[in-house]
């Protein structure tokens, strides 16, 4: 089965990673929290330390089938200056792979190129960042095989957004109901 990658450094909003990588994992989907910062105890942007499952330098990710970036200043910061992770992101927008980001992290892909002629939106006052994107201000944006998201309060929205890429909407339908989200 392929596998969601979501990264994670130090700095990173924490209810960012955490909310979605909750909703995929309920939805029965392969996440694995990767660290790229050579430990794998990472402190998100408000003292949350947090565990990841796998270092970058030991993962391969031919069984991507998602790369997936939480947000947060220091944490985009930090995701943007690793030259390997933006390798991968490139190479795995080339193969078709669906890539999500949030908050402040679609900068990462606007940095990279990777927002050209695509709708996107981020964390209000980062939109400068999303180069060659058409920026909306929605809470949750899809647009090919990129999904972007607002900030905090989207984190939930976002996660769904990536469950209904792998799993229907039915599932997240379903999700929904279980995790009491009222319409």
């Amino acid at each position: 089965m392929s596998k969601i990658y979501l990264f994670l450094a130090d700095g990173f909003e924490t209810v960012e990673a955490l909310a979605p990588v909750d909703v995929m994992r309920r939805a029965g989907l392969e996440v694995v929290t990767t660290s790229i910062m050579g430990r794998k105890e990472v402190t998100s942007a408000h003292g949350v330390a947090v565990v990841a499952d796998a270092l970058f330098e030991e993962v391969d990710f031919t069984d991507a089938a998602a790369l997936v970036l939480p947000g947060g200043g220091v944490g985009t910061d930090n995701l943007s200056a690793c030259e390997p992770l933006r390798a991968l992101l490139k190479e795995a927008a080339a193969a078709g792979k669906l890539l999500a980001a949030i908050c402040a992290a679609p900068m990462v892909l606007g940095r990279t190129g990777l927002l050209t002629g695509c709708k996107a939106t981020c964390y209000p006052g980062c939109e400068g960042d999303l180069f060659g994107a058409v920026y909306t201000a929605a809470a949750v944006e899809e647009c090919g095989n990129i999904i972007t998201a607002c900030g905090p309060g989207a984190s939930f929205d976002f996660g769904f957004a990536i469950v209904a890429r792998f799993c229907g909407s039915e599932v997240v339908n379903t999700l929904r109901s279980q995790m009491q989200f009222k319409d």
